[in-house]
């Protein structure tokens, strides 16, 4: 029986014999397509297999840079980044087990189920697990051996000064990027620029290689301030000390080279731990010598008494008819604390009247006067290049009613902050020079701006002599060999448009009065019981010039045992 008749026999139906070499043509070709494409992929466009090979074993890790270091003016680090693990992990090449998960969890400082949660992303290749640990404690993840989780070298900021310059200083976040302060104010200097790195890791998700290093990180400079350490603790601990005496709601304290204008010291209470990661309120974060405004008060009477010195409207020597203590204008009266029928233009100063500085100021034209506390650096930022400097407020003199220059001649209607203030006052340190400030350390001699003749800022210097002895508002800023020269301002606050019965008590300063070294400026935020610019801020001043002047070893101006307090009453002025 032949093939047919067995297929006929059978009743199979019959194929054509072409159908079987078409298969065998189709599945030639497709052997064909492979092989071309194996030689395009392998041979002549390899990159796609190369991003599939990096995207299962390669990886790009960030390698955080060194932030600079902020020191003080002798090089002592005022705040440093110290080398941090923090562990990560790629969500999708984890593999532990529940007992790895526990053990990982509880150094982590956190709940199994939290920790699932982290690691169930599987949509992230990259997960922080815990930031900024520990070297042993991470050294203990490591030890758990889970594919998946790994190490990032990182850097944490820390401050050996805690809280004594933290609002100078501010803080940086996690990421060790600047927040506050002259972290942020500096953050191109500081911060550096993060770099790169590609690695291979094997197929439990550790890595094994570094391939390449695509960007090298470039480290942050360090940063140089002007700050004294060591005067910034004595201005610190004695600015403490007075706000928790008196009971005030806040202190300030500025402390300036009268030379140049670099800043010595500045520092408030309350302070805050920048070492603490809890956030504290913003009360307490703000730099109030910078941030906050306040009316002078009598502060700003020599400032008047320098612009009519200078016009050649009086001499020291000029009597001023003081009314006794009472002044009215347009309808409004004006007091001293104490009733003096005339004084001299020193006296004025020594005694802080109102009246007799209201008069002067009267006797200039609004634009004049203006001028002068324009040229004295009022109503505009010291360029302390701090951020969220206050610039005050000296309001157009167009605008001016002779009862509001009347009072803004004894420090009322016009703004400041604690540093501008400070800074006005280099004018008389300085034979009538105006010194921009710094809060970073000059190598040379700064360019000032001549505001009054020499002739004048001696005269008005003399008269803040006159402040500190018996018979002026401050006897309790004197200082034992030295001679000083400063004025008190006791200023009403104002609260929603009116002022109250609550007070800024203020000093300003400087010694040695013959040559001057230093300035300081204290302020003091409603202190109860006592409240005198004198007695509430001159003490201060006492102490942190009078230390600061040794700690300097700056050379005696008078003998010792010049002290002399008053054998009656101490003078006290009313703003």
């Amino acid at each position: 029986m032949n093939y047919a008749s067995s297929i006929q026999a059978t009743g199979l139906v019959a194929l054509p014999p072409w159908r079987s070499r078409l298969l065998f043509a189709l599945l030639l070709l497709g052997l064909c397509g492979l092989l071309v494409r194996a030689v395009y992929l392998q041979g002549i466009h390899n990159d796609f297999l190369q991003q599939q090979g990096d995207a299962r074993y390669g990886r790009v890790v960030d390698i955080s840079a060194h932030r600079g270091m902020i020191a003080d003016r002798y090089g002592d680090p005022l705040a440093i980044s110290t080398p941090v693990e923090s562990v990560w992990a790629s969500p999708q090449d984890v593999d532990a087990t529940p007992q790895q998960v526990k053990q990982l969890a509880q150094l982590l400082d956190m709940s199994p189920g939290e920790l699932k949660g982290r690691l169930s992303e599987s949509s992230r290749d990259f997960v922080y697990l815990k930031r900024q640990m520990p070297p042993e404690q991470a050294e203990k993840v490591v030890s758990l051996e889970i594919p998946g989780v790994s190490l990032r070298r990182e850097y944490r900021r820390y401050y050996p000064d805690g809280d004594v310059a933290a609002h100078l200083l501010g803080f940086t976040n996690i990421d060790d990027n600047g927040q506050e302060g002259l972290e942020l104010a500096l953050q191109g200097q500081l911060g550096g620029k993060a770099g790169s790195q590609r690695v291979i890791k094997d197929r439990r998700g550790h890595i094994v290689e570094d391939v390449a290093s695509i960007r090298a990180p470039k480290p942050g400079s360090d940063v140089q301030l002007s700050i004294d350490n060591r005067l910034q603790y004595l201005a610190y601990r004695e600015i403490k000390q007075a706000v928790e005496q008196h009971h005030a709601k806040s202190g300030s304290i500025v402390v300036l080279d009268a030379k140049t204008g670099e800043v010595l010291a500045l520092c408030n209470w309350p302070s805050y731990n920048p070492n603490n990661r809890s956030k504290p309120s913003l009360g307490v974060l703000r730099n109030r010598a910078l941030t906050d405004q306040f009316e002078p008060g009598s502060t700003m009477k020599p400032f008047t008494v320098a612009a009519v010195l200078e016009a050649g409207k009086v001499t020291p020597d000029t009597v001023i008819n003081t009314e006794n203590g009472v002044l009215t204008i347009d309808g409004r009266t004006i007091h001293d604390s104490h009733k003096e029928a005339r004084l001299t233009v020193a006296q004025v100063i020594q005694k802080s009247s109102n009246v007799g500085a209201s008069k002067m100021a009267l006797s200039l034209q609004p634009e004049a006067f203006w001028r002068n506390l324009h040229d004295d650096g009022f109503g505009e930022s010291t360029g302390s290049g701090f951020p969220g400097e206050a610039p005050g407020k000296l309001r157009d003199y167009r605008n001016w009613r002779p009862i509001e220059q009347a009072t803004m001649s004894y420090g009322n209607g016009i703004s400041v902050n604690l540093l501008q203030l400070a800074r006005a006052y280099t004018v008389f340190a300085n034979d009538g020079e105006l010194l921009p400030v710094s809060l970073l350390k000059e190598d040379v001699q700064p360019v000032g701006k001549q505001v009054y003749s020499a002739k004048t800022a001696r005269e008005v210097r003399d008269m803040l002599e006159l402040v500190v002895q018996p018979g002026g508002t401050a006897p309790q800023a004197q200082i034992n060999g030295y001679r000083v020269a400063g004025k008190t301002g006791t200023a009403h606050k104002l609260e929603n448009g009116r002022y109250v019965n609550h007070y800024i008590a203020s000093f300003i300063g400087m010694a040695p009065a013959s040559n001057p070294r230093l300035i300081v400026a204290v302020k003091v935020d409603d202190p109860s019981g006592a409240y005198y610019g004198g007695e509430v801020a001159g003490p201060v001043f006492s102490k942190v010039m009078g230390s600061a002047l040794h700690v300097l070893n700056v050379p005696n101006d008078a003998p010792l045992g010049n002290v002399m307090m008053p054998s009656g009453d101490i003078v006290r002025e009313d703003t």
